[in-house]
């Protein structure tokens, strides 16, 4: 009887293929193996249990139908374990490269376009420096860098045809791998890389972001939100990778960069963040005076530390070139270039500082606002702004990083080169983290960061500008902060939905302020061809939709300004965001839009030729009608587009990451991946959001198991 209650109870768990009237009959006949039965049937329960949802005892990974790796730790070393084996079976070929450009061998293993990117990573000390970072771990978190190296390499041995023969080269991968990544990702690469050493003053990252927090007060709904919108190139060591990590003591959702092993923006049931590239300096370069073998420093000729490297370069025939690299350091720090008597040393923050890595995971970890900033009070992060919000409605900017303590000079002054003969110039010492500009719940209930300054990240002003030194920041505001302020102003109680259209929005607010100057001077002082082009203008959305006609006109007229002599009216901090404003010189504008026109009707036939034919959407196999521009014009959706064929142009960095959250019980979130959650060849996810991303869309984020499971792809077991 006992049985075939059990069977009643439970047929679903029961293998089909039992014949239960043979069974029954045999234990009729032979009770003794009642017991024998029951132990069976109760293990069959407990692995029906898991294959039907259930948490095992050991650690799983459930990949949604999005490539989202959901990881359920035994703890944490497993679930870092199983980060290592997720990023693998997404962006394997990608991950093996980037490390073996961190080590600075990489032209060792695949040739000569690699001899510059190792020249950079052994000349800045990459490889010797991530030697000592891993030494400078706890022991416990050391082992989690090595739980991560260790599920790479097994993720290759378990799946030899999935991963590029080229790239196996690199294995095994070791912790220290992991922290060389990190380094050549963070100060190599986003505080200062290659391109901006070569070329003599600063220059402008190719990174961005929006990031917004909004307070109780400001929502419809009574809970804090807050918008995650990183905006970085779609390829190479850029690339997003979306994650869920549970494990005892943590339950975050978010994105790493790929390569890293912790996430870097997040949210848990009570809080999370985002960052955006910030106006943050962290590096100088000195010019020296040689003087024989050494340099002059406070009036002393001063020797350089020198040590000889060896290059390797893998030839067409296989074999290795091998090539020695002499590598100078002076106070401030290597020498990167040498020449008519000068050289030029390079000074960069966060050398020092290891640290970065369990800080993020501690944040993700923590569970409010003091646990959140006694995480950040370690200053383990370079830089980025950090934006956040809470269960509790705290809203906070911080304008984070590592900023150097100078002696003299402004913003401006510390861009250029800076001389290296004194200590006067030398920085030593960092800010602490009580210096840095930092507001939480601001009387307006909202935030914003658009890589624009900290000081208008919120009206009225609630950071001041004079409080701080004047190399901490500079002082400006560019059209897009101006738009991202003004939605936010404008809507007294955002709703998520309506804070997701905001998020997509391709209006052009330099359109917006420069239109009704534009079009009269070009009806009075053009041509016919300038009289058209005031006609396609005035007829436009001012929007960079894919059906907008007059925005590719617009944007060519743009390319032929010259921004700093445009405007009537400069910027002003009396009038952060209505200005610059009105045309300095209404003909010469006339004569550059009829010069624009031209260029537009040769290329395209027609003026109102429709942004989405120009400017397209393609990764992987989709090729898609595109929206969202260059931050410069004002477009909150920034997608920057690189030359393509037959005049179009082809997405390639901006918009890439999107998460939106509203911190209710339960948490709500949508998410979207523009290019997909993975690079592996033949993989189904490579482009498969782009879609979406065409029409704006965002999609639902899965946290809980009994979300995950209707959406399960697949599921694997450790």
């Amino acid at each position: 009887m006992f049985i075939t209650r059990v069977h009643l109870i439970f047929p679903r768990y029961i293998p089909r293929c039992c014949n239960w009237q043979h069974i029954f009959g045999v234990l009729r006949r032979n009770p003794n193996r009642i017991l024998t039965f029951t132990v069976a049937l109760l293990f069959a329960l407990v692995m029906g249990c898991q294959s039907f949802g259930s948490p095992p005892k050991g650690t799983e990974i459930l990949w949604d139908t999005y490539g989202v790796p959901h990881i359920y730790g035994k703890d944490t070393r497993s679930a870092l374990y199983a980060f290592g084996w997720a990023q693998m079976q997404s962006h394997g070929n990608l991950i093996l490269r980037l490390y073996g450009q961190a080590r600075g061998r990489a032209a060792e293993y695949w040739g000569e376009k690699y001899t510059e990117s190792d020249r950079w990573v052994l000349t800045m000390g990459v490889p010797e420096r991530a030697r000592s970072w891993y030494e400078a771990q706890n022991p416990s978190f050391r082992s989690y860098l090595d739980a991560f190296a260790e599920g790479i390499n097994t993720y290759v041995k378990e799946n030899k045809n999935a991963i590029d023969d080229s790239v196996e080269v690199v294995l095994p991968v070791k912790g220290e791998d992991v922290l060389a990544h990190l380094q050549r990702v963070l100060n190599f690469t986003f505080i200062v890389s290659p391109e901006q050493v070569a070329g003599v003053s600063k220059q402008e990252s190719i990174a961005g972001s929006n990031g917004w927090a909004i307070a109780p007060k400001r929502s419809a709904s009574g809970n804090a939100m807050l918008l995650a919108n990183p905006h970085l190139p779609w390829s190479d060591l850029y690339l997003w990778y979306e994650a869920q990590i549970t494990a005892p003591g943590i339950d975050a959702y978010g994105t790493s960069l790929v390569g890293i092993p912790v996430l870097t923006i997040a949210f848990n049931n009570n809080l999370g963040w985002t960052h955006t590239v910030n106006t943050h300096d962290g590096w100088d370069a000195y010019q020296l005076e040689l003087a024989g073998d050494g340099y002059r420093f406070d009036g002393k000729v001063s020797p350089f530390e020198t040590k000889t490297l060896s290059l390797k370069v893998k030839q067409n025939d296989g074999t290795l070139r091998e090539q020695p690299l002499v590598v100078k350091s002076s106070v401030h720090g290597p020498v990167v270039s040498e020449k008519e008597g000068k050289a030029t040393a390079l000074r960069v923050v966060g050398l020092d500082q290891p640290g970065v890595l369990e800080q993020w995971w501690d944040m993700a970890r923590s569970q409010n606002m003091a646990q959140f900033e006694k995480a950040l009070q370690r200053l383990q992060l370079p830089m980025f702004t950090v934006m956040y919000a809470d269960r509790e409605g705290h809203i906070m900017h911080l304008f984070n990083g590592q900023v150097p303590v100078r002696e003299q000079g402004d913003f401006k002054y510390w861009q250029g080169i800076i001389p290296g003969n004194t200590s006067k110039t030398l920085w030593t010492k960092i800010h602490p983290y009580k210096d840095l500009p930092r507001v939480i719940d601001p009387p307006s209930g909202w935030l914003q960061n658009t890589n624009d300054p900290p000081w208008t990240t919120t009206f009225p002003v609630a950071i001041k500008a004079d409080k701080y030194p004047p190399y901490m920041a500079p002082r400006f505001m560019d059209f897009r902060a101006q738009s991202s302020a003004r939605m936010l102003d404008e809507d007294e109680k955002i709703t998520l939905d309506e804070m997701i259209k905001y998020k997509h929005s391709t209006r052009m607010e330099f359109a917006e302020r420069i239109l009704d100057d534009l079009i009269p001077a070009a009806r009075k002082y053009g041509k016919e061809l300038g009289k058209q082009a005031a006609t396609t203008l005035e007829k436009w959305d001012r929007q960079a939709n894919a059906d907008s006609k007059g925005a590719v006109l617009f944007a060519a007229w743009v390319q032929e300004l010259d921004f700093d002599k445009a405007f009537n009216k400069s910027w002003s901090e009396n009038s952060p965001r209505t200005t610059p404003d009105g045309l300095a010189n209404p003909q010469d504008a006339v004569k550059l839009l009829e010069t624009a026109a031209a260029k537009v009707e040769k290329a395209y036939r027609n003026l109102d030729v429709a942004w989405g034919e120009v400017f397209r959407l393609k990764y992987g196999n989709v090729d898609l009608p595109g929206n969202g521009g260059d931050g410069d014009l004002g477009i909150f959706r920034v997608v920057d587009f690189a030359p393509s064929e037959n005049g179009r142009f082809q997405a390639v960095a901006g918009d890439s990451y999107v998460a939106a959250i509203e911190f209710s019980k339960p948490v709500k979130a949508m998410a979207l991946m523009s290019y997909g959650n993975s690079s592996q060849p033949g993989s189904r996810h490579v482009g498969e959001q782009l879609q979406m991303f065409a029409e704006k869309k965002l999609r639902p984020v899965w946290r809980k198991r009994e979300e995950i499971t209707p959406h399960l792809k697949e599921r694997k077991v450790f």
